[in-house]
């Protein structure tokens, strides 16, 4: 009996300092982060350093914009979504190429977004005109072109 307390202890142990480890890991890999959180998801720690997710914008400057009747093309994706990896490779180089400023808003950061800005699925693409949505894009098209077109339509409406 006094085995099974034993190893009963000592595996809890384990398991304790292997959430304490990753706990700290994951903290320590946030700290100095574009999101200002303490924490975030490990996910999103693995697109920390890809260049592809930079330009992010957070809920309250997005706010901000959008109640000063700004104009601004928004990217609504999750790290975790599959369809949101195949778009971001595709998209990225495209606006850059465009000259278009693409801000990217982390939903599995802010949650809050989904409802806030009505995102049934990612990725979405939205464009505010003067503070107010005018167009929106939803979900991956294999037929690159279709963003390119709906780029270029944002672009000419906020001319």
């Amino acid at each position: 009996m006094k085995k099974v307390i034993i190893f009963t202890v000592i595996i809890v142990a384990i398991f304790g300092a292997l959430a304490f480890i990753t706990t700290t890991q994951n903290k320590q890999q946030a700290e100095g982060n574009p999101y200002g959180k303490d924490t975030l998801d490990p996910a999103t720690i693995k697109q920390l350093e890809d260049p592809n997710y930079g330009n992010q914008i957070l809920p309250d400057e997005l706010e901000s914009k959008l109640d000063n009747g700004e104009s601004i093309t928004v990217y609504f994706y999750d790290p975790k979504c599959p369809h949101c990896q195949e778009t971001t490779p595709v998209i990225v180089p495209m606006v850059d190429e465009m000259g278009l400023d693409l801000k990217k808003f982390n939903l599995l950061e802010f949650r809050d977004g989904w409802n806030k800005y009505g995102i049934e699925s990612t990725p979405t693409l939205i464009h505010f005109e003067n503070g107010e949505e005018v167009s929106r894009l939803v979900g991956y098209h294999p037929d690159h072109n279709e963003y390119k077109t709906w780029f270029e339509a944002a672009m000419a409406s906020s001319k």
